[in-house]
């Protein structure tokens, strides 16, 4: 028998205007991951990438924590050897994901929870959120990316403390470390990442995939092999587009700087 919307421990919500959220729904378990919400939590992602009707992708947390890691009763299970079942990790598929995922991160992101926040592309957290990393305490190993990107985002002698000490990193310092967007209310952070996602409509669909794309895998690069590779994407995407798509993007351009310019940031 089907579970009810209100039993659904991930819920995914599209809504017209081209948002989609994607909600870890345990809260009596402070969103702690069972295998099966893991392998649905990476079919949403799959599915709302596919889906052309959806720009942007949301993702939350229900009650006072984010996601408190992976549900530890199903430990072995999960771990010996789902660490390599890419398609049902949440982790690889939003990695995948080609459309902007933006975390909204209240209360706890511990250790798999943690991962889940650095595999979004922006990130707003409430005040008073923490992120902790307790593989080390409990002795488990990281396979969802801790190891490598914290370190490469918040410099790696503060990833080190935060990882090897398991102590946390708050909202306040992570967003100080560039890590975390923006830091706001808890009853504003649903609101605020809406207003990201309002932002990124406003563009041009085709580049901000583009963008997310080159901008991601530009990391994975050295510099100099970086900017080779967005000369080529350049190269391939203005070699693709015909005279009358520049005219059109001339008569945009044109259209834009002819209206008075907005005071609005």
């Amino acid at each position: 028998m089907e579970r009810s919307e209100s039993e659904k421990l991930i819920l995914v919500n599209r809504e017209p205007n081209g948002i989609a959220f994607v909600t870890i729904n345990r809260p009596k378990s402070l969103n702690s991951l069972t295998k099966s919400m893991m392998t649905d939590m990476a079919q949403a992602f799959k599915s709302l990438d596919r889906d052309g009707s959806v720009r942007v992708i949301i993702l939350s947390g229900a009650g006072r924590a984010f996601c408190s890691g992976v549900d530890l009763t199903s430990a072995e299970d999960v771990f010996k050897g789902d660490v390599k079942d890419l398609e049902a990790d949440p982790v690889v598929q939003m990695e995948r994901a080609r459309k902007p995922i933006i975390g909204a991160i209240g209360g706890f992101a511990v250790t798999a929870g943690f991962e889940i926040a650095l595999a979004c592309d922006i990130v707003v957290a409430a005040k008073g959120a923490k992120f902790i990393d307790t593989h080390a305490r409990f002795g488990i190993f990281p396979s969802w990316g801790l190891s490598q990107k914290l370190s490469r985002i918040i410099g790696p002698n503060k990833a080190r403390e935060v990882s090897l000490t398991a102590m946390p990193l708050t909202a306040e310092v992570a967003e100080r470390l560039g890590f975390v967007n923006y830091v706001v209310e808890e009853g504003e952070l649903l609101k605020k990442a809406r207003e990201i996602g309002e932002g990124i409509l406003k563009n041009n669909q085709d580049l901000v995939l583009r963008y997310k794309s080159v901008i991601n895998d530009g990391l994975k690069l050295d510099l100099g092999h970086a900017l080779a590779l967005e000369k080529e994407r350049a190269h391939d995407y203005y070699n693709g587009m015909t005279k009358e798509q520049f005219e059109k993007m001339q008569q945009f351009i044109a259209g834009r700087s002819s209206k008075k310019p907005s005071s609005k940031l």
